[in-house]
């Protein structure tokens, strides 16, 4: 998994495949199916417990293969964009066209979990940008590109200085229903900055798509939405505007939790649900091999989750009473997910990261972009 847990650490095998060169033969059709019209590239939270029943499903569908260890999905139009961790490529998917590097993004540090992680998509003004959170030799950043032509403007820099290194480096970048852009940061291996409000890391960042502090943030003179965090990964809102963040932990508690302005989270006092009222309790925890939580999408009144060490989807439903109702699905049989995106056609894309080193071998076709009916995936 992403986050690294306390007792596995190890360096990454570098692998020497570049940018994506095969693309399978149901990509035209599925992609053209999928994303024929805009859909909206704000994606919404899931969540899941530390137990729950495995569901039965058809087999999924392959949009794509062969991408090197990718990290984050977007839509744009009929287009799709996926970031590379350690090549630093962005990978454009199109109906109808060969998959295809749109650029890379200069300055990519990749140490073992950093490098090109998170993007995230906003037409403004005429223009569209692509936001990008990565490493570099001395500090994550967020960087913003113009996009015409087919083609990756030149970087500027949104908001640097983001602690981090080899591991726990979050991540995550999302557009919020506030027109806010919203970061998660891991503590960067580094458990007391999770606490320190002075810190950008582990934390959940809110800023202005140029990188500025909102008037209304908790705090009026930092990004800090939210503190306490180990090492975020997904971000998402539901139907009522709430905001969603999973966080890996360390040995014990896989988290999800709903985010409140200026709260705190607890780590590393904290590792799940401690009951202590200076902290928010998560609303549902999973043991760490069930889970390893990265990407997170809502639809419909569900929450969905990509679980790297679990290597499974989950599926969760929160009632009204906040009681969770889950269920895991393709146990093992695709290896580690690392993000999940619904699409305009009422499926769910799920996409693999075997090829970062962690797993014995990648699969054939690793990494891949898969697709399966979200109806399929109904709770029961």
């Amino acid at each position: 998994m992403t986050g690294i847990r306390s007792k596995n650490l190890r360096e990454l095998h570098r692998r020497s495949i570049g940018i994506v060169t095969r693309v399978s033969a149901t990509w035209i059709s599925l992609l053209s199916a999928l994303v024929g019209s805009a859909v909206s590239t704000a994606l919404a939270a899931p969540s899941a417990s530390s137990t729950g029943n495995t569901a039965s499903h058809s087999e999924p569908s392959v949009i794509t293969s062969g991408l090197e260890i990718p990290w984050s999905i977007v839509f744009l139009g009929d287009e799709v964009l996926v970031s590379q961790r350690n090549t630093a490529d962005i990978i454009s998917l199109r109906p109808g066209a060969p998959a295809r590097s749109i650029g890379k993004v200069p300055n990519v540090t990749a140490r073992l979990d950093g490098g090109l992680l998170g993007l995230a998509v906003l037409n403004a003004d005429g223009r569209t940008w692509i936001y990008a959170y990565h490493g570099t030799a001395t500090d994550n950043r967020i960087v913003r590109m113009t996009y015409a032509n087919g083609s990756l403007g030149e970087p500027e820099v949104v908001l640097g200085g983001i602690p981090g290194g080899r591991g726990h480096n979050g991540g995550r970048l999302a557009f919020g229903p506030d027109g806010m852009l919203y970061a998660t940061t891991g503590e960067a291996q580094n458990p007391n900055l999770s606490q320190d409000p002075a810190s950008l890391a582990g934390k959940i960042l809110r800023m202005t798509p140029e990188g500025g502090v909102p008037s209304d943030n908790p705090s009026g003179a930092s990004r800090v939405y939210s503190l306490g965090h180990r090492n975020p990964q997904g971000l998402a809102w539901d139907e009522r505007g709430r905001l969603w963040s999973t966080d890996f932990g360390d040995d014990a508690w896989d988290e999800l939790n709903r985010i409140e302005a200026g709260g705190n989270y607890g780590w590393p006092t904290v590792e799940g649900k401690g009951g202590k009222p200076s902290y928010i309790d998560p609303i549902v925890q999973w043991r760490t091999q069930e889970m390893g939580p990265s990407g997170l999408a809502y639809k419909d009144g569900k929450f969905f989750i990509a679980g790297i060490t679990g290597e499974r989807v989950w599926t969760v439903d929160v009632a009204d009473d906040g009681q969770p109702v889950f269920k895991s699905h393709f146990i093992g049989q695709h290896g580690r997910i690392r993000d999940v995106v619904p699409a305009s056609n009422g499926n769910l894309w799920f996409m693999t990261n075997n090829t970062d080193g962690r797993r014995k071998a990648p699969g054939p076709g690793d990494d891949r972009i898969l697709s399966v009916p979200i109806d399929k995936l109904d709770l029961e």
